[in-house]
């Protein structure tokens, strides 16, 4: 034990030896682009800890692995793992030794579980940041064809307006035009005059969405819940907050504060919903009946009819578990059904463009002929 502990002082002091600049781009890579990183620490320290080893000497062998044994005591996941060990022996716990290398959400599943049950606190983060991790894949490709579709739009509405339009113009300068017709004429002046509107409306309209999903909180919200793209967005964060939630209480943790911690590094849009639900388990609800009584139907209608059952149960933790697991199970086909609305509005969006296109051509030449037989 005692050449352990000289082992380890030894790699703090190796470590001690990095500059500023080298721990400050260490820190920055884990914390925000080490998420796959984070996650291979976490597995290879469980199973360390499962085979009874100490979380210091587990870290130390990590740190040997990342270091290729001291040789490179710069590398960016060796300078975390040797912080972690310093601050692990100046007395803090593994939760607050990740911080500012970890996320909060991270840190607060770590915070649940003591040394001697350290793994199952592992084991669960593990499962909640893949279980997140899923979501994401199908969520991007939910997402990204509307938007290429509606980018579609905006650049066929500018190629009309700046090239098919004005040599109709120019041949006939004179006409009056009429109807349909004429929309593709205000269109092309409106194209002219203000060309850098198709450049800042999609930007405005998809920083409104982007900024509308984990801020916007008022009674309407609740209606736009069921409509792509707020849709997609309540399925990945409820699915998210429930597999932490499950976690949490799976670790022993009351309801009623891992509903409070959870609050922590939440969104506006979750700590409303959080917040009112809070307020009926104060009162003596279960947390099905809180979620039911918001009105919010979050995480999702379904799951709040089946935790309004099970609450009452002696086992509520396991079957909160089981309930979290089946609902990621189904996120993915969810979000793939959902997304099918946004593409099919987006395609009717492209071809209604296209058709009205092609009809005021049509009615721009039948005026532009009956312009030139008058003449």
């Amino acid at each position: 034990m005692a050449n352990l502990a000289e082992k380890i002082e030894a790699k703090m002091k190796a470590s001690g030896g990095n500059s500023k600049i080298e721990v400050a781009f260490a820190r920055f890579m884990c914390l925000h682009l080490g998420g796959d990183d984070r996650l291979k620490i976490y597995r290879k320290l469980s199973s360390l800890l499962r085979n009874r080893f100490s979380l210091m000497d587990a870290l130390d062998r990590i740190h040997d692995i990342f270091s290729d044994d001291g040789k490179n005591p710069g590398e960016p996941l060796a300078i975390a793992v040797a912080h972690w060990m310093r601050a692990i022996q100046n007395g803090e716990s593994f939760s607050e030794a990740l911080r500012g290398w970890a996320p909060p959400s991270e840190r607060l599943m770590l915070s649940v579980g003591d040394v001697s049950h350290m793994d199952q606190a592992l084991d669960n983060l593990i499962r909640v940041t893949e279980g997140v991790k899923r979501m994401v894949g199908p969520i991007v490709s939910a997402s990204s064809y509307p938007a290429f579709l509606f980018c579609l739009v905006m650049l066929i509405l500018w190629a009309i307006g700046a090239y098919m339009v004005p040599p109709m113009l120019e041949a006939a300068p004179n006409v009056k035009w009429t109807g349909v017709a004429k929309t593709l004429v205000d269109l092309s002046y409106f194209v002219q005059d203000y060309w850098w509107t198709f450049i800042v409306f999609p930007i405005v309209i998809f920083g409104i969405l982007l900024w509308s999903m984990p801020v916007w909180k008022n009674r309407y919200r609740v209606f736009v819940d069921n409509v792509p793209p707020w849709s997609l967005y309540r399925v990945f964060i409820g699915v998210s907050w429930l597999l932490a939630l499950a976690a949490l209480v799976k670790a022993g943790t009351p309801v009623s504060k891992a509903l409070r911690n959870l609050k922590n590094d939440a969104s506006p849009y979750v700590i409303e919903r959080v917040d009112k639900a809070l307020t009926y388990i104060t009162n003596g609800d279960n947390l099905g009946e809180a979620l039911y009584k918001t009105k919010y139907n979050f995480p999702d209608k379904e799951i709040i009819g089946d935790l309004r059952i099970y609450s009452e149960l002696d086992n509520f933790a396991l079957a909160l578990d089981q309930i979290s697991t089946e609902w990621l199970n189904e996120a993915e086909a969810t979000i793939t059904t959902k997304a099918e609305v946004l593409n099919t509005a987006a395609i009717l969006l492209v071809s209604a463009i296209v058709a009205w296109s092609v009809w005021g051509t049509f009615d721009m030449q039948d005026q532009l002929v009956k312009a030139m037989g008058m003449t």
